[in-house]
């Protein structure tokens, strides 16, 4: 048992620092190419005339191109391999984001948002898969919530440098805005093609175990799966993955929180921005919010594995996230908006870790590629609804406080959604986490 225990612990050892921080890079640049749309709209929608509705439109438009191609691309991913498929998409989400600076109008713009989300559709998905392959279920939230803390940490560093190279003026025949885009391209890139050097498709391939770790790790990957096959419900196929109402459910509480982060990601600078700060104070300022929400994801994370309770974990801080929203669509002061940032990022944060935990204990195979990323195609539909939303009501209201109040009431709908779905699976939550104690 003493042995057992022992290659249990330098299995996760080297898991945790072979794969989370590489992954960790790679999400952290996926996201910054993601939301620098919102520093860059500083000068950049002046420049090409996009209106407020222009440009929450286009920056939603993002996810359509990632809700069409999200399922096919991750099953691809499960038949190729993660190491090849992550590296295409690195490689050509980094190309279209460079192509970005050279958005001559609304119609361009629209055009490559559209095709920057399909060129990144099963990256994020394909992780959460990939992570699955490697990390057995009581190590799954905390890895998830690593990897996804890459998200408010591209906030927390992405922010002060995007609002430096905001302030650069104009060379060699380019705007600020359009520098933005060309230098946070590259990372992806060369991470790309980095990509295929390092990364291991599965734990029978992982050369850098040594033989004992490797085979107790096959062996329990092994017999957590035939565990999930064994019992009612668990589904492998993929179309019925697509059909389960389990994964539709996910993907409403999904929704939420997606219009919750993409909702900050594109238009928490220019609300800041609004109170007089520079591009670079604003950056500064928008970097406060996220650095608690990755305290507060990585520490709920492990509370939802050490207890083996998901529901609730998800519950809490959507509805923290909600209040947060309400709180913002109020304030009235610089103070007031940040505070309100803090309370939105930790609760959208929080909830996700357990969140994604919830899938793999009922899907597995060509069901768990297609699950997961119809979950994450159909939620990351928020990141079009959230922003688009916000866009729209500011240009009739004059306000930011209606759509914040709209992207509020998704998120009480994702902790509705959640408790409905823990409830008919018969598994009531506190019941559960008392029995697990």
């Amino acid at each position: 048992m003493q042995r057992q225990s022992d290659v249990e612990s330098r299995v996760t050892r080297k898991l945790t620092w072979r794969i989370i921080p590489f992954v960790m890079l790679l999400y952290f640049v996926s996201f910054l190419d993601r939301v620098n749309v919102g520093f860059a709209a500083m000068t950049m929608n002046k420049a090409i005339g996009l209106s407020s509705t222009a440009f929450g439109l286009g920056g939603g438009l993002f996810f359509i191109g990632y809700f069409l191609f999200e399922v096919p691309s991750n099953l691809i991913l499960n038949r190729v391999g993660a190491r090849i498929w992550i590296a295409r998409v690195m490689i050509t989400w980094g190309l279209v984001s460079a192509a970005s600076a050279f958005t001559a109008g609304p119609t361009s713009f629209y055009v490559l948002r559209f095709l920057l989300g399909a060129a990144e559709a099963g990256f994020f998905p394909g992780i959460i898969l990939y992570l699955s392959l490697w990390f057995p279920t009581k190590q799954r939230a905390a890895a998830a919530a690593w990897f996804m803390a890459a998200a408010p940490l591209s906030t927390v560093l992405g922010s002060p440098i995007s609002g430096a190279i905001m302030q650069m003026h104009s060379m060699l025949g380019l705007a600020n805005w359009q520098w933005l885009y060309v230098i946070e391209a590259v990372p992806a890139v060369l991470l790309g093609f980095v990509v295929l050097k390092f990364l291991t498709d599965t734990p029978s391939q992982a050369n850098w175990l040594q033989a004992d770790e490797r085979d107790w790790l096959v062996a329990r990957m092994k017999e957590e799966s035939r565990e999930r096959e064994s019992h009612a419900g668990h589904t492998a196929g993929a179309l019925k993955a697509l059909r389960d109402p389990r994964v539709l459910a996910l993907a409403l509480i999904y929704f939420g929180t997606s219009a919750g982060l993409y909702t900050l990601g594109l238009w928490a600078p220019l609300i800041i921005r609004q109170y007089g700060f520079s591009a670079m104070e604003t950056g500064l300022l928008n970097a406060v919010p996220s650095i608690a929400a990755v305290v507060a994801m990585i520490l709920w994370a492990r509370h939802s594995d050490r207890t083996k309770e998901r529901t609730w974990h998800v519950v809490i801080p959507c509805v923290l996230a909600c209040i947060g929203f309400v709180f913002a669509g109020q304030a009235d002061t610089a103070l007031l908006i940040v505070l309100a940032l803090v309370v939105v990022n930790v609760g959208i944060s929080a909830a996700k870790a357990p969140l994604w935990a919830m899938p793999s204990k009922f899907l597995s195979g060509a069901g768990a590629a297609a699950g997961i990323a119809m979950i994450n195609s159909i939620g990351n539909l928020g990141g079009f609804f959230g922003p688009a939303m916000i866009g729209w009501l500011k240009h009739r209201t004059g306000s930011y406080s209606a759509g914040l109040y709209f992207v509020g009431a998704t998120l009480a709908v994702s902790a509705v959604v959640t408790l409905l779905l823990s409830s008919k699976e018969g598994r009531p939550a506190m019941a559960q986490a008392k029995h697990d104690h």
